[in-house]
């Protein structure tokens, strides 16, 4: 009987030790560029009427704009010089993406919402 009680009382130990990880693992995955775009893409996607494919596909811009920003800009003076070029590139290199997946009303309904 007093094994039994031992095996339990380990066992509920180790479900709420794995839901308390679980937990921070989640919060840590709000910062990540997967989970940024997806966040923006279904705003986007409401917003301006995609289908699935451009969805897809903005998604993917939107990551990839997401870890460039990571890469080259995370913890640097927006006000550097070389900093804000980089910056630029990185959004117009968005700009073009956006332009070649979404037509030409939706193209503007998003700058429109980037503004």
């Amino acid at each position: 009987m007093k094994q039994i009680v031992k095996i339990l009382a380990v066992a509920l130990v180790m479900v709420l030790s794995t839901q308390n990880s679980v937990a921070q693992s989640l919060s840590q995955d709000q910062e990540r560029p997967e989970t940024i775009a997806k966040a923006q893409t279904e705003k986007l996607t409401e917003a301006l009427n995609l289908d699935g494919t451009q969805s897809r596909a903005v998604f993917r811009a939107l990551v990839s704009k997401e870890v460039s920003y990571k890469k080259q800009l995370a913890g640097k003076d927006i006000k550097e010089p070389t900093v804000a070029a980089s910056k630029k590139k990185i959004d117009e290199d968005l700009s073009g993406s956006m332009k070649k997946i979404l037509n030409d009303e939706q193209y503007k309904k998003w700058l429109a919402l980037k503004n």
